[in-house]
């Protein structure tokens, strides 16, 4: 589906962290309906390098490109000889989609030097190409603060959250003393859908219980899942917002969400009901403390100013995902 009425034909668009989950999709949204556009990724790439916690530093994986006919440079954020590949490119669009995004990742020197750090430089290409830059932001920069989650009001509790925040307040700064600039942060909260899988144990909860159901098990749930609830978003209407951000009526930042909290124990239940499955829940006690037990995206703004409303219940996104998850469990987990 194409959201507005602009033409990336023959535009050159810039999109970092694009062999990643959010940035993959977009990559193939442009080839898709823009066949003429010039899209550049950027990634680091997966490499088998972890955190303290176990999990991937890096989740850009070649198989989320399989099909991409466009520009792919291997480089990092961190390095201004690799950042420096870009400068023979002259961007229209900027999609700035790459960052450390583990929120249980506590080196706060690594995640700032990639978070923030390189905001600075992703910015000032933005400002002397003359490109509309849209950048993630996150739904972490709210911290454990009470539903619904508005922009203006964060807390964030970990260091991912934290860079995140901090990326805004850049951006704002960068908004005031360059108001030509047409600058838009994006707050997700809990995306899911195709081309997630590489995230690994980061990966939303969709795939990791409809892969568990496939297995032939019951979905593990934390004890009082049915009251843990999370703004659950599709990865189709993350690009919607994507797309609006283009032309937003001002820049700024943004929620986006459904606004319409759903429970852990819903997409149990819908997974099992759209695979035919009736394996029960196996329920085990929450390990983490200061767990978030609600999030709910205020989108009135981001209705406002970016035109974006949501188009996909949980339901319907959950349905539309089911083949992806089958294929995926059977071209890479069976085969584990």
């Amino acid at each position: 589906m194409i959201y507005n009425d602009i033409d990336f034909n023959n535009k050159t668009i810039l999109i970092t962290g694009g062999a990643g989950f959010i940035g993959s999709n977009l990559a193939f949204y442009f080839q898709d309906f823009f066949p003429e556009a010039k899209v550049v990724i950027f990634d680091i790439f997966r490499s088998e390098e972890t955190f303290s916690n176990g999990n991937l530093k890096s989740f850009g994986h070649y198989k989320n490109l399989i099909g991409f006919h466009g520009d792919i440079l291997c480089g990092d954020l961190n390095s201004a000889k690799d950042l420096a590949l870009l400068n023979t490119y002259d961007f229209d669009y900027i999609f700035h989609e790459a960052a450390i995004s583990d929120t249980r990742v506590y080196d706060q020197e690594i995640i700032m030097q990639t978070n923030v750090n390189s905001f600075y430089s992703i910015l000032e290409m933005a400002k002397k190409n003359h490109a509309k830059l849209i950048y993630a932001s996150s739904a972490a920069t709210y911290g454990s603060l009470p539903s619904p989650q508005t922009v203006g009001k964060e807390s964030p509790e970990n260091p991912y959250g934290f860079s995140k925040y901090a990326m805004d307040q850049i951006a704002y700064r960068y908004m005031k003393e360059y108001p030509q600039m047409h600058i838009v942060g994006l707050k997700y909260f809990n995306v899911y859908g195709a081309r997630e899988f590489f995230k690994d144990k980061t990966a939303s909860t969709v795939i990791q219980f409809g892969h568990q159901i496939l297995l032939g098990q019951a979905p593990k749930l934390f004890e009082g899942s049915d009251k843990i609830v999370r703004d659950f978003v599709y990865i189709k209407d993350v690009i919607q917002a994507n797309i609006k951000a283009c032309q937003a009526k001002k820049s700024g930042v943004y929620n986006v969400g459904t606004g319409k909290p759903r429970s852990f124990q819903d997409i149990a239940d819908i997974l099992q009901k759209e695979l035919g499955t009736n394996y029960g829940t196996e329920y085990f006690p929450n390990p983490f403390t200061g767990y978030q037990m609600h999030t709910q995206a205020e989108i009135q703004n981001s209705k406002k100013y970016l035109g974006y409303t949501p188009q996909w219940e949980l339901e319907e996104g959950i349905k539309d995902y089911i083949s992806e998850i089958k294929r995926m469990y059977d071209e890479e987990v069976k085969t584990c």
